[in-house]
């Protein structure tokens, strides 16, 4: 008996120390885990600690403004605000529920809806209300309701300068144009700081800055606003008594290659999405490609007078108006008889050009037309730019090296057709383009001599005057050159018998060439469709504006416009 007593007294000591030893190791555990986070490892308490009230919010900053080359603003973001909600602590009654569908225009259930995203701590209500809109809701003092700045992108110009500037989505990233190519430059970056909220999300204290925001860079681009005005109003209304599908114009400075103007037809307003479609929002200018047609021909005999070929008082024979090249047939509009290569280019021959390329090698021909730009982007910087076709030489029959001289064959956008004319304009070199403004002198490429430039710039003047194609592009006090075109429209990879294409590029002054101006006319079908006819007028109007604000002074007299009672129909369609 005694025995069993003290194995049972044994056995509970050895219990009991059991028993103590296990407190004392887990103490000494938890002293160690202690000392460990506290000491060691404290971030991960701290963390915790601070994701009951510490949160990390963004710090806005606005996107670059741009402005035209005299410091008129285009495109400028203007404060704006969104209404969000945090979906843990919102609380609201009915009443509250109704007021803030009413200021948002918004369905109640809608809002209800969102606010109830039980694994959320944010939600967007609604993005972009004016600020006056989100002070109303504040005061509603609904609780888990907030407001957060951002900025809205807004376009003074409206239409005007659509197509050059583009626009922005919703998270003020560019969609289109300027904003689109230039997005990095312009772009802002957010910055965050870290607050203390309370347990109803009000701020209650600034901690620290995170990051600083990044203000984007302003942009001055090339664009006049004046010329750009003028030119987009020209064009809405040629369009208009044209009954055009669609029109294009640009403008560039002749020495500098800087675009001064550049508009479209089909238009949109950027300030009001509802009227962005993909068939306004075209840049046709830089993407759309068409044949040029007689707009070409001046490279031809550019290209024939400078390798020894021809000069301006070479006599062609264009007569009967028509020749033969392998089983085709190229036509005059009329028998031209014998002409100058000189007025070659003034009545806008095919017969004869097509003659002067055929006394070419094809690979000549084609290192002028690729020279000049063709076939290759002009580099603008607009996204989506066309690089047009010039096929490769080895690949050309006659009949194609025939009609690639007036203009078929080829593609080509406005803007490679405008910036080829600064050849003429520079005394034979290729000038790059730009659509930012320019501070510096401007180098370009030499494609022929300064001699050849200054008689293919005398023989485009002759068609502009009497017995030219375009003599409705004359300008009272000033000397005008440039070439029309008129060209059947490609469709479906045919052409169109009652489609055309009407061109016009021309430049001015001639003594001191400072403006280039292409016009492009699609489908124009209110009874007119030569270049002469529809497009030259418009050159004339916006050159004639262009002229004037700049304050260019005249090189002619001021009576130098020859007047005709009705409008010339002299052209070709090449």
């Amino acid at each position: 008996m005694i025995k069993n007593e003290i194995s049972q007294i044994k056995l509970s000591a050895w219990r009991s120390f059991l028993l103590f030893s296990l407190l004392v190791l887990g103490l000494v555990s938890l002293i160690a885990r202690a000392a460990y986070l506290q000491g060691m490892h404290n971030d991960f308490l701290q963390e915790k600690g601070e994701s009951r009230y510490s949160r990390v919010i963004e710090m806005n900053a606005d996107r670059g403004m741009i402005t035209d080359r005299n410091g008129q603003i285009l495109a400028i973001s203007s404060p704006i605000a969104s209404i969000y909600a945090d979906p843990k602590v919102v609380k609201i009654t009915p009443e509250q529920l109704k007021q803030l569908s009413n200021l948002l225009e918004t369905p109640a259930t809608t809002i209800d809806d969102r606010i109830k995203k039980e694994n959320s701590r944010f939600v967007y209500l609604k993005r972009q209300v004016v600020p006056d809109i989100a002070e109303k809701i504040l005061k509603l003092k609904i609780q888990g309701i907030y407001s957060t700045h951002e900025s809205k992108r807004y376009y003074p110009e409206s239409e005007f300068a659509a197509h050059v500037l583009g626009f922005t989505d919703i998270n003020d990233e560019g969609q289109e144009g300027v904003e689109r190519g230039w997005q990095k430059i312009l772009a802002s970056e957010l910055g965050s700081r870290r607050v203390i909220k309370d347990n109803k999300g009000r701020i209650i204290e600034d901690i620290e800055k995170i990051r600083l925001p990044k203000q984007g860079q302003d942009l001055i681009l090339s664009i006049d606003r004046r010329i750009q005005y003028r030119a987009h109003a020209e064009l809405k209304e040629a369009v208009k008594a044209n009954k055009a599908k669609a029109g294009s114009i640009v403008v560039l400075d002749a020495q500098t290659g800087e675009i001064l103007a550049l508009t479209n037809l089909p238009v949109y307003n950027p300030n009001n999405r509802s009227t962005i479609s993909n068939e306004r929002i075209r840049n046709r200018a830089l993407i759309d490609t068409f044949e040029p047609g007689s707009t070409l021909k001046p490279f031809t005999v550019a290209i024939a007078m400078e390798v020894g070929k021809v000069n301006a008082n070479t006599v062609m024979q264009t007569s009967p108006g028509m020749m033969q090249v392998g089983r085709r047939t190229i036509r005059d509009v009329n028998n031209k008889g014998e002409l100058t290569v000189a007025q070659v280019i003034q009545q806008s021959s095919n017969v004869g050009t097509a003659k002067i390329a055929l006394s070419l090698a094809p690979q000549t021909m084609w290192e002028m037309f690729n020279r000049s730009g063709f076939g290759i982007p002009t580099n603008s910087g607009f996204p989506g730019e066309a690089s047009g076709i010039l096929r490769p030489y080895n690949t050309w029959r006659p009949i194609e090296q025939a009609t690639m001289s007036y203009g078929h064959g080829i593609s080509t956008s406005l803007m490679q057709l405008a910036r080829a004319y600064t050849i003429f304009t520079s005394g034979g070199e290729l000038k790059p383009i730009s659509l930012l403004k320019q501070t510096m002198p401007v180098m370009g490429q030499r494609v022929i001599s300064r001699d050849t430039a200054l008689a293919m710039s005398h023989m485009l003047e002759m068609a502009t005057k009497p017995g030219g194609t375009a003599p409705l592009a004359q300008i009272n006090g000033y000397r005008v050159a440039g070439k029309t075109g008129t060209a059947h429209k490609l469709i479906d990879g045919q052409y169109a018998k009652k489609h055309y294409i009407s061109t016009f590029v021309g430049f001015a002054p001639v003594s001191n060439p400072r403006l280039i101006i292409a016009v492009m006319m699609d489908e124009p079908s209110a009874g007119k469709y030569f270049g002469g006819a529809v497009a030259a007028p418009i050159f004339n109007k916006v050159m004639t504006s262009a002229l004037r604000i700049l304050n260019i002074p005249p090189d002619a007299p001021a009576n130098n416009v020859v007047t005709f009672t009705a409008a010339p129909e002299m052209d070709d369609e090449g």
